[in-house]
């Protein structure tokens, strides 16, 4: 793969992680060391990435740089403060961005499972088609809820599956589309949960990339204990994976 430009990493970290409960889940302590930091030693280890910005809650700016800069984050381009939303955060990580960058990744800071295998593929499907997010089937029936007369929740129709995918992070982007993006939502006070929709509103297409059931976002107590269970399994695999992706770049 020919890198053309440069690419970054957008990490919105600000989340309060409520549903996980206790401290804020980016900052609980993973194999030594921090969600938030394991997941941001997959792109410093990786060999496409130039730029990494995180986006944090403001009171934790100066000491988060700090600190990742002690744990060997060469690759930190910026620690910024973030906004009330995940929208207002990644759209205050994008003002950081360099000139030279033309491809963004936006990942979630406790996606610390994501392959370097999917930021390749993404990062490269971004220079051919512009943007790129990854998906996963999904296989269990879905149905949607309904309220009962008495306020109890009652199943309601199923939905057909085969048109669902479950979207989960790195999702990739030609910077001038995602920063446009997030500008004119802004002046339209719209909000959404990922930039995949913010990117559609401006009319282009998103391409699907098979995801990976191992790249679990980290929110509720049952995700917490499969990350600590897992953990030591995944480092061989990220091991493996940053060893294949050094020798491929290497023989391009």
């Amino acid at each position: 793969m020919k890198k053309i430009g440069q690419v970054a990493v957008v990490i919105p970290a600000a989340g309060e992680g409520k549903r996980l409960g206790g401290h804020r889940k980016q900052f609980r302590v993973l194999g030594g060391k921090s969600v938030l930091v394991q997941t941001l030693l997959v792109f410093e280890r990786h060999p496409l990435i130039d730029h990494i910005i995180v986006a944090t809650p403001e009171e934790a700016v100066k000491p988060l740089s700090d600190e990742l800069r002690r744990v060997g984050i060469s690759k930190l381009l910026a620690v910024v403060k973030g906004g009330s939303t995940r929208q207002a955060t990644v759209r205050s990580a994008l003002g950081s961005i360099p000139e030279e960058v033309d491809v963004v990744l936006v990942h979630d800071a406790v996606r610390p499972f994501v392959r370097m295998s999917n930021v390749s593929s993404i990062v490269g499907l971004v220079r051919e088609v512009g943007a790129c997010a990854l998906a996963i089937n999904i296989s269990d029936t879905v149905r949607k809820i309904e309220r009962a007369d008495d306020g109890r929740t009652v199943f309601g129709v199923t939905e057909p599956r085969e048109k669902l995918v479950r979207m989960q992070t790195p999702q990739g982007f030609r910077t001038d589309w995602l920063v446009e993006a997030h500008n004119q939502a802004f002046l339209e006070g719209y909000e959404s949960t990922d930039d995949v929709e913010l990117v559609q509103k401006l009319g282009h297409p998103v391409l699907r990339m098979d995801g990976c059931g191992l790249n679990i976002k980290i929110t509720t107590p049952e995700d917490w204990e499969y990350a600590i269970h897992f953990w030591e399994q995944w480092q061989a695999v990220l091991k493996q994976e940053e060893r294949e992706q050094i020798a491929g770049q290497e023989t391009r």
